[in-house]
């Protein structure tokens, strides 16, 4: 007989509970983290664009140094020292003996030309005004040309040139009788026929003050 006391009882049930997830505190930390990235964000996008960096100046274009000189019987004229104009002022106010040569610093002409470029106008425009200034000075113009071309051709392109500037000092109120014209052809180069700069700087023209 089976002891009630013994008797098997049914097996007891063990409940595990389940953990809760705490959904709310992953959502405020994940509203925290969205949070932080968007301030990241802005911040990063609001930034201050680096200060450009300026420009350096151009270099400043240096006004022409030029003298204001009084010609005899009270007209003005700006020379700029160095220059052919100058040059002969000085010589001409000055004490000392002619001959003097001096080389036009602007005053060439085109290959194959004996017409005065319109860049050299002005130059022509106060030599004229000097001249007229020391009415008893007595010029000889001396033409010149580059290497190029046979002899002959540049000895008459001398010629040209030199008849081209007296013709121009002429129109502008010289005496004739005041100018004789040469040519130097390809003699007495200033600067190298090898190069276009140099046949430039060739095709020149001289004055030479003969008397004062």
């Amino acid at each position: 007989m089976t002891d009630p006391n013994t008797a098997a009882k049914p097996p007891r049930e063990i409940h595990i509970e389940k953990k809760r997830v705490n959904w709310f505190a992953w959502i405020l930390l994940l509203l925290g983290i969205l949070a932080l990235l968007w301030a990241l964000a802005r911040h990063r996008h609001e930034a201050p664009a680096p200060a450009p960096v300026a420009a350096a100046p151009a270099a400043a274009t240096l006004p022409v140094a030029v003298e204001k000189v009084t010609l005899p019987g009270g007209r003005t004229l700006d020379l700029q020292p160095a220059t052919l104009n100058y040059d002969l002022q000085q010589f001409l106010a000055s004490a000392d003996a002619a001959p003097r040569t001096f080389t036009f610093d602007r005053l060439n002409f085109d290959t194959g030309s004996s017409a005065i470029r319109a860049d050299d106008q002005p130059t022509l425009a106060a030599l004229a005004q000097i001249l007229a200034a020391y009415p008893n000075a007595r010029v000889s113009l001396t033409g010149y040309a580059d290497a190029r071309g046979s002899d002959p051709v540049n000895d008459k392109l001398g010629a040209d040139r030199a008849a081209a500037v007296a013709s121009a000092l002429t129109a502008a109120g010289v005496a004739k009788d005041r100018l004789a014209t040469a040519s130097g052809g390809t003699t007495n180069p200033v600067a190298s026929n090898a190069t276009a700069s140099g046949q430039f700087a060739n095709r020149r023209t001289e004055l030479t003050v003969t008397a004062k």
